[in-house]
C-alpha cells in the first residue's frame, strides 16, 4: 500500500478514537431527564468545541466496528510489506 493510504487510515483511526472520547463524555453526562442539547452546551463543546451537528454524527457513528477495519487494514498492510 502506498504511503498516501497508510496516512489516510491513520488520520480516519486517530479520528474515531477522538469520537469514542467524545461518546464516552456524552454518555458519562446524558440521563433520561437532561436533552442532548443541555449535555452538549454545558459538559462536551467546554472540552470538545464541536457543533451539535458533528455531535448528532458523533452518536450515530458505529465507532467499534470501524475501529476493527481499520486495524485489520492497518495489519494487513504491515503483514504485505
Amino acid at each position: 500500500m502506498s504511503i498516501s493510504s497508510n496516512r489516510s487510515l491513520g488520520i480516519q483511526k486517530n479520528k474515531l478514537l477522538r469520537y469514542k472520547l467524545v461518546k464516552e463524555l456524552y454518555q458519562k453526562h446524558k440521563t433520561e431527564d437532561i436533552p442532548t442539547t443541555v449535555v452538549w452546551r454545558k459538559y462536551v463543546y467546554p472540552v470538545y468545541p464541536i457543533s451539535r451537528t458533528t455531535l448528532y454524527e458523533i452518536l450515530c457513528t458505529p465507532i467499534t466496528s470501524e475501529l476493527k477495519k481499520i486495524e485489520e487494514l492497518m495489519s494487513n498492510q504491515e503483514k504485505s510489506s
